[in-house]
């Protein structure tokens, strides 16, 4: 029969058995690598991982930058410091292969945009990365409309007040419109090409070296119209310096609910801004999830649609295998603008 002193000596020792092997665990759970912490369902700041790194392939202050802040400092509850790495250059070539290049352990994620996933594998003729295979959607963030905009009082002399219009007068007119872009490829050039094609008009491309220029051009009736991103034309059609013929988004936009989609009139046309996370091939699919549900519950909370409403830009929260899908679609069909527009960086 044990003795009470051989009772509580034998608990005592027990506890102290449990004890070390507490403490022996938690070097080992402060040493987990973010991926192993986030399969595990270990909130990153409890587990004392590093923080995530969020690699933005534009130079700060942009809306891309803006809007991946903003979501950095939603998730940090569940995914712990998501810390934000700016590496604009090469069109966002240099950002995005950055994060293809990173070890898939869920410590380095991206931004995927239009331009890095979509127009510059077929713009320019030497990609450092494949931007089907290099990478695994997290998902979708947001979604900017362009508009097709006149300057008003060429609308008004030229007596164009919709699409439908202004396609008449260019089928009417061959070579006498023009329109105005930030650029050889940009998304602006080609949302006109789109249209020349879609309508069956020739139009002529105005290249300027970035945005701002092309929309002055268009605002001292340089050029006949331009396809802008409607966060930097809102103001201007507001102010009633410019007209909205249409939007470039399949629906209209909340923000400008009164104006139609192109394809009202062409069936189909699509050229929108876009956004989304992603990271290395590879990254654990646990791992994928985990960050899809931290940045999707993020994307859907009410003070983040107001925010990103402020910058007309539309929350589209999607599954990893949605966004992985829309990109390789968004990936073909550029590959047929870009060629029909000839574009071409060296």
């Amino acid at each position: 029969m044990k003795t009470k002193h051989a009772t509580v000596s034998s608990f005592m020792s027990t506890t102290r058995r449990r004890l070390l092997a507490a403490g022996a665990l938690a070097p080992l759970a402060a040493s987990l690598p973010m991926g192993e912490a986030l399969a595990q369902g270990t909130p990153p700041a409890a587990a004392g991982a590093r923080p995530i790194r969020l690699i933005v392939p534009y130079a700060a202050g942009g809306p891309i930058d803006v809007t991946a802040r903003l979501l950095a400092e939603k998730v940090k509850d569940t995914l712990g410091t998501v810390i934000i790495d700016n590496k604009p250059g090469a069109g966002g070539n240099l950002g995005a292969d950055l994060v293809a290049k990173a070890a898939p352990d869920g410590l380095t994620i991206g931004i995927s945009a239009v331009a890095t996933h979509a127009i510059n594998p077929w713009l320019f003729s030497k990609m450092p990365y494949d931007a089907d295979r290099d990478f695994a959607a997290i998902t979708q963030m947001l979604r900017v409309p362009n508009v097709l905009v006149m300057n008003t009082e060429t609308a008004a002399r030229l007596k164009i007040n919709t699409l439908a219009d202004l396609i008449a007068y260019g089928k009417a007119n061959p070579g006498r419109l023009n329109y105005g872009s930030g650029g050889n490829g940009s998304a602006g050039h080609l949302a006109g090409e789109l249209l020349n094609r879609e309508a069956g008009i020739t139009s002529v491309h105005v290249p300027f070296n970035g945005g701002n220029p092309a929309q002055l051009a268009l605002l001292s009736g340089q050029v006949d119209f331009n396809f802008d991103n409607l966060a930097t034309a809102a103001p201007n059609i507001r102010a009633g310096k410019l007209k909205a013929l249409a939007v470039t988004t399949l629906q209209r936009s909340p923000y400008l609910p009164e104006v139609p989609p192109v394809a009202d009139t062409l069936r189909g046309f699509a050229i929108d801004t876009w956004w989304g996370l992603v990271a290395p091939a590879g990254t654990p699919r646990d791992t994928v999830q985990r960050l899809n549900q931290a940045f999707t519950a993020a994307l859907q909370s009410a003070d983040t649609r107001t925010r990103f409403g402020q910058l007309f830009a539309e929350p589209v929260p999607t599954s990893p295998e949605e966004f992985a899908a829309f990109m390789r679609a968004e990936l073909a069909k550029y590959e047929r603008v870009v060629k029909a527009s000839g574009a071409k960086v060296d």
